[in-house]
Formats: structure tokens, sequence, C-alpha cells
């Protein structure tokens, strides 16, 4: 069969896709970027927050609609979404052939080969959530020069807004020898970044009794061909002494963190069941700047939790006023089926939560502008990601940028450039998310950040 992946949501579902793309490839299936062109399209979902389902769900009635063209299609259900509500989408699109929960991943071959039989009936395949493999062989989905290094499943904070324990189930972390035998395949495959993602990395290894990340962030960093390591999400209740001198010693950690705080007061964190308060957030922060001041940390705020107070909201801005985080995100609190969040008095209306969100936004769109300015004049060591055909600038990105995640840094050049190398740029202008420059030679680094 030809099959179409459409994948949704985090990195790590995309490294679930990776994998069983890998099965059915195996298996003697071809892939296809084109849905129309396919016989086959499995949509990997994600369920996180109602715009993630409501995205989901899009993608699923789009896959379904092709069938009117091609009534030997076959559109297959897995990921997050799937995990959560299989009930609901047999119900409410019969359409669908096969429903498949995350713990039955690998057996999609199986399950394409029983669809591909005259009068096959629709499927619904589950498993324990624990047997969705940690690791396993894989495509690299991303461009060629960075990849995402998925470490452990599942998540043990639980979080009282947060699905991801009921959908994933508890944290179960890679062995260490595992997470570093595929570093050094990707590094083989040409890979100079790798983006460490978990849904708590810092936690990686509590399940077995002690914390690694220390020790695997060593051990990676050893790793030939890979340049810069990338963190996404530490907790700050995480972020110990050991932690950031291992970010320290290791030169390829680049100086970057995503710290996914959710709020600053005392009282809406234990609300939120976070196990840090606002003394260990500033705690953490301050540590961090601190050790590299130099350092690019993004965040992520929820507004409109309930009962969250007028004066607790100017708080947070007020707190995001002080901090003037690099990056940062805010969402308006989504009350997530099954978590006990949504079962809370104080639920707030559903415009009160967007006005505050977007009051955020626009505090950090001028603090973000002006961190941006202040760049202007230096240099910095970029990888190229590509080109943009419209503008004809180079993409790329400095250690303090995310793929697929933050701004870019875009680049005039009459030399091409070369996705996956890394150039020395001046930069000579900004905007509200981007820096704007051109390449340098190596004595022109007097400036060098």
């Amino acid at each position: 069969m030809k099959i179409a992946i459409i994948s949704l949501g985090c990195p790590k579902n995309q490294v679930d896709a990776d994998v069983f793309c890998h099965s059915l490839i195996s298996a003697g299936h071809t892939t296809t970027a084109d849905p129309a062109e396919a016989d086959a399209i499995i949509v990997n979902t994600c369920g996180f927050i109602e715009s993630a389902k409501t995205e989901a769900i899009e993608n699923i009635l789009d896959a379904c609609a092709l069938k009117e063209r091609k009534p030997g299609l076959k559109v297959i259900v897995t990921g997050c979404l799937a995990e959560r509500y299989r009930q609901e989408i047999r119900k409410e699109m019969p359409e669908v052939d096969a429903v498949v929960g995350i713990g039955c991943n690998a057996a999609l071959p199986a399950i394409l080969e029983r669809l591909a039989a005259p009068d096959a009936a629709p499927e619904e395949d589950f498993g324990p959530k624990t047997d969705l493999a940690l690791g396993g062989k894989r495509v690299i989905s991303t461009p060629a020069h960075y990849a995402y290094l998925k470490i452990a499943e599942g998540c043990n904070n639980r979080c009282h807004y947060c699905a991801i324990p009921l959908i994933r189930g508890p944290l179960r972390s890679r062995p260490l020898e595992d997470c570093v035998a595929e570093a050094r395949w990707l590094a083989g495959e040409g890979v100079k970044e790798l983006v460490v993602v978990a849904q708590d990395p810092t936690a990686y290894g509590e399940d077995w009794g002690k914390n690694s990340i220390c020790q695997l962030l060593d051990e990676l960093n050893a790793v030939e061909g890979i340049r810069w390591i990338r963190i996404l999400y530490a907790y700050p209740e995480r972020i110990t002494d050991e932690f950031i001198a291992a970010m320290q010693r290791n030169e390829k950690v680049v100086r970057y963190l995503d710290l996914p705080i959710q709020h600053c007061n005392t009282r809406i964190l234990k609300a939120m069941n976070r196990r840090g308060d606002e003394e260990v957030v500033k705690s953490a922060i301050r540590r961090l700047r601190e050790a590299m001041p130099d350092i690019t940390l993004r965040t992520t705020l929820i507004a409109g939790y309930p009962g969250e107070t007028e004066a607790e909201f100017d708080q947070l801005c007020e707190f995001v006023k002080d901090t003037r985080f690099e990056r940062l995100g805010c969402f308006a609190f989504s009350p997530e089926e099954g978590t006990p969040a949504a079962r809370m008095e104080g639920q707030l209306p559903e415009e009160e939560k967007q006005r505050r969100a977007g009051v955020i936004m626009d505090l950090q769109a001028r603090i973000s502008a002006q961190l941006l300015e202040k760049k202007v004049g230096s240099v910095q060591t970029v990888i190229c990601d590509g080109v943009d055909e419209e503008s004809g600038l180079y993409l790329c990105r400095s250690a303090a940028d995310a793929p697929e995640i933050d701004g870019n840094i875009c680049v005039a050049s009459d030399t091409p450039l070369y996705p996956g190398e890394f150039y020395r740029v001046k930069i000579d202008e900004s905007d509200m998310y981007d820096l704007f420059g051109y390449v340098v030679e190596e004595n022109e680094d007097e400036s060098a950040q």
C-alpha cells in the first residue's frame, strides 16, 4: 500500500510516527506526502487541549472525505485522541476504518493487512499503554540536520489541568544506553542537533529510583558528530544545582531551556497540583541566569485557571514584566475531561480567559521585540535550516532558537548557504519575532555572542 501519515501535536508524537513509519516500510509499504495519492491514511492525533482535538477531528474528516473519490481508501486513527476517545470516534465518524490505541502502534502493519482483505470490517485495536515502545528503529522525518530524541514516556507529575497521565500513563524512562545508541545512530545519519524530549525530561530515571538526566547529558555530550544538544521542558522544582552544573560542563548543551511554569502565584500553583511554589519558580530562574547569563528561557503560562482572581492575574502580569522571558506562550485555560481542574468551582467565562491570555501575549510581544533589538550588532553562530523561496532569505537559527518553535535569523547571502551547516552571522536588523543579518568571516567576530 501507499500510505500517507499525518502526524499532529508535539515532537514526542512525531517520534512515535517515525517508529511506526519504519515498521510499515519494513513490511513493504511505501509512503506519500499527498493524502490524495494514498491507499491508506494514518492520522496520528493529539488530544492535549481543545484546540488540538479540533485540529485532529478536522484532519480525520478531511481524510474520510477523500473516500468519495477513492472508495477503497482506508483511514486509520491513532495517537492521543484515539487512545482517549475511541468510542466517540467510532460513533461519530463511522467512516474511520480502524481506531488504534498507542499500545498497538506496533501492530499497524498487521492491521493494514487485515483491512486490505475484501469486505474487511472496521477495527478497534487497543492494548496496555505500556506496550508503546520507548524506542526502536525509526525514520527521520525532520530535516536531516536535527532530530528529536525521546527519552521517556508518560508522566508522574499529575498536574490537575493535564490529561497526559490519563492518555499516556505513568513515567517510563528509556534505558540510558538505548538513548545514547540512538543518538550515535542519528549522528551517523548526519544529525547535528539533538532535541531531547519527554513529558518531563528532568524526571528522567526517577521511575528507576534515581534521577539520571545529568548522566544522560554527560554521555550524549560525548557522541561524535553532534554539535548542539537542546533540552525541552524542564520543570522548575527539578532545576537542581547538579542539573545546572551538567548544563555548564557539557559544551554541546546549548544555553536554552523551556520551563513550563504555568503560573507564579503560590495559591494557583497549589490548585494546579504543581510541586513548587512562587519561590521555587523564581529561584530556578535566578540560579539559571546567574550560572549562565547568556541562557535563553522559554516558558508557557495558563491564564484564567479556575478561581484565578483579578489580583492573581495582575501578579502574573507583573511577573512577566519583571522576569522578561526571551520566549513565552500563554494559553487560555482549557477544561480537559477527566481532570480535576475541569471539575473545580470558579470556572471563568471563555471570553475572560481569552482576554487574559491576550493581555499576557501583548506584554510578551513588546518584551520579545526589545530583547531581539538588543542583539542588533552582535555576531551569532547559526545553523541553516533552508531558504525562503519567496524572499530569497536563508532561514537560520542560533542556539537561542528551537526548531519549529521559535523565530528565525533571516540571512541575505549572494553565495549559497547549505542546510545543516553552521555560519557566523552579523545581526543588522530585528522585528517582533525574527532577526536579520549577513554572513561574516571569522575576523569580524569581535562582537560575537
